[in-house]
């Protein structure tokens, strides 16, 4: 039925509850005119006689009455429905679909769920771990958190975390059998632990910087993974060198489980970024998410 339909069925309703056309087109904000051609189209479309007219008043017909007792329950139920939809303005509530990498994910966006969901139960919040540069509009996301070199240009980007730095490290095991690489370059004769990465289209390359020198390493090794935890675990047991966030290894390197290479190689760049695609009215729920996430530092 087309929506003209369902507007005269609204228009109906409400001229054979007040049986006055001039009472109802007030009630619905139309002239009089409209609101009698309107009840007249719709007889028209349906065959049928609706209102009994007089100079007086108007009826509905009995084909009116049975009609009436039709769709006024259900017009009612979506006004009941339409009203409680309101409260979705009012209180953070409802679904969010977030992608990001896994250091993101772990690092910026598990504290502050942490902190926000307890206290907004309404709140639904599906992460996805993607390496690769999602389409967020297309894969139906409301947001995505990268890199803030990665965001693309078109996109709204909030940040939400400080600048990162990457490591080198192996553990002491490793070392006392291979020498320690004085530069990148070294790399390419040690047993690297090597991530894919979809962005990339294969092995991803370690970045490095010094006094404005720039190196991409394409290392190799035994090991590929695309887990955070598992090139982790491979480091500590003396698998081979690992390229990862200095926070996820700090701890060990000052517990001694990890000897840190080539840190002056590795400069701090702009952090993680929340984004997504336009700056149209954002539900409760979704103010709410990226207000906590904001980077105040």
């Amino acid at each position: 039925m087309p929506s003209e339909s369902y507007d005269q069925l609204a228009i109906f309703s409400v001229v054979a509850r007040e049986r006055s056309f001039t009472r109802a087109a007030a009630k619905v904000g139309i002239s009089q005119p409209a609101l009698s051609r309107s009840m007249r189209n719709l007889e028209e479309r349906l065959g049928i006689r609706l209102l009994a007219r007089t100079t007086r008043s108007v009826s509905p017909t009995e084909a009116g009455e049975r009609l009436l007792q039709v769709i006024v329950p259900r017009l009612d139920e979506i006004d009941v429905e339409l009203s409680l939809l309101s409260e979705f303005r009012d209180k953070p509530a409802g679904r969010l679909r977030i992608t990001a990498g896994e250091h993101a994910a772990i690092t910026v966006l598990q504290p502050v769920l942490a902190k926000i969901l307890p206290d907004h139960p309404d709140i639904h919040v599906e992460v996805t771990v993607d390496y690769g540069l999602t389409d967020i509009v297309a894969e139906g996301y409301d947001a995505g958190i990268r890199l803030g070199e990665q965001v693309a240009k078109d996109m709204i980007a909030v940040r939400i975390g400080p600048d990162v730095r990457m490591a080198v490290v192996g553990s002491p095991a490793y070392f006392a059998r291979h020498p320690q690489p004085k530069t990148p370059r070294d790399l390419t004769r040690h047993n690297c632990i090597t991530i894919r990465l979809p962005t990339y289209g294969g092995i991803f390359p370690w970045e490095f910087e010094k006094k404005g020198e720039e190196l991409k390493v394409r290392v190799e090794g035994q090991l590929v993974f695309n887990h955070i935890a598992m090139r982790l675990d491979a480091a500590l047991k003396g698998l081979g060198l690992a390229y990862m966030p200095e926070d996820l290894v700090k701890m060990h390197i000052v517990k001694g489980r990890l000897t840190r290479v080539l840190a002056d190689w590795c400069p701090p760049f702009p952090g993680y970024h929340l984004y997504y695609p336009s700056r149209r009215q954002s539900s409760p729920a979704f103010t709410l998410f990226r207000d906590a996430l904001r980077y105040q530092g």
